[in-house]
């Protein structure tokens, strides 16, 4: 391979976003907590490789070759511009992802190409679920959510009493619920970019203010299920640590929220990564005390 077909891949890496994936990682961490019986440590671990460095970064670089953003995208405030050479690490590390998944599974491999196919759906032209607000943002929260959810618990080596178990698959719904009142968040910033591709994400289709309603209410809804999910479990302590764990977050969603009602130009870039930021720590930081727990 010559210097410039190597440089012109480097250049295109950064599209992968692979430390946005990071954002992530609270799904994978409340999957492993939720257990309620020992699981393989690494099984777990392989699972959080295949699906934070090969999975995410894959479906994050489909995303960008379909979207050819020209303004900040997720992780990155400059995107570079996409490339064939963008296209074929993709494909690579959609194989690897697959491929991995299947050393640790079957099951799990088959699970992750699922996810996968789902992704590019939300981004292909042919297709292009994304825009479609509704089912885009269903998609989304049911992959990113329960799926994923309960996809790492398979791959840990869990059995499937305890995954099928009714506490079990309503912390798989607090995932989504979760993810169904963040993930407009992550639209706030986009709508010029998304109005000019011609896509209605949910965000442009609330509008700024009906973005952080929505958010409060998603998120109000899922930290309800999660405190009766956890009163089910007799697992009270469990829900004091994620009180505490995710004050921050509360505190740094309402001042944002403030902000924007009083001058919408606040719902920028620059917010919305320090609110993933936050949240992902916090409510990684959460989980896995849980887990330690």
């Amino acid at each position: 391979m010559s210097s410039s077909s190597l440089a012109a891949y480097r250049k295109a890496l950064p599209l992968l976003r692979i430390p946005f994936s990071v954002y992530l990682m609270p799904v994978f961490w409340f999957g492993l907590s939720a257990l309620r019986e020992p699981f393989s440590a690494w099984r777990a671990a392989g699972v959080f490789v295949v699906l934070h460095l090969l999975a995410y970064p894959a479906s994050n670089g489909y995303n960008s070759y379909y979207d050819r953003d020209e303004g900040s995208i997720g992780g990155l405030k400059h995107p570079p511009k996409v490339s064939a050479e963008l296209l074929h690490l993709v494909y690579l590390f959609d194989g690897l992802a697959v491929l991995g998944g299947a050393l640790l599974s079957p099951w799990f491999g088959l699970l992750v190409a699922v996810y996968l196919l789902v992704s590019k759906a939300y981004s292909y032209e042919g297709i292009r679920l994304k825009k479609y607000p509704l089912l885009s943002t269903l998609v989304v929260v049911v992959f990113q959510g329960a799926f994923t959810f309960l996809m790492t618990q398979v791959g840990s080596g869990a059995s499937w009493g305890a995954i099928t178990e009714p506490t079990n698959l309503l912390l798989a719904l607090v995932s989504s619920l979760f993810l169904c009142g963040s993930y407009p968040l992550t639209q706030v910033y986009q709508h010029q970019e998304d109005a000019r591709r011609g896509d209605r994400t949910l965000s442009l289709l609330l509008g700024i203010r009906g973005t952080f309603v929505f958010a409060a209410v998603g998120l109000l809804a899922g930290a309800a299920v999660l405190a009766y999910a956890l009163w089910l479990r007799r697992e009270v302590g469990h829900l004091l640590i994620f009180l505490a764990a995710t004050g921050p977050v509360v505190f740094l969603f309402g001042r944002w929220a403030w902000a924007v009602w009083r001058n919408p130009a606040a719902a920028d870039f620059e917010h919305t990564m320090r609110m993933n930021q936050v949240s992902s720590v916090c409510m990684s930081a959460a989980f896995l005390l849980m887990l330690l727990w």
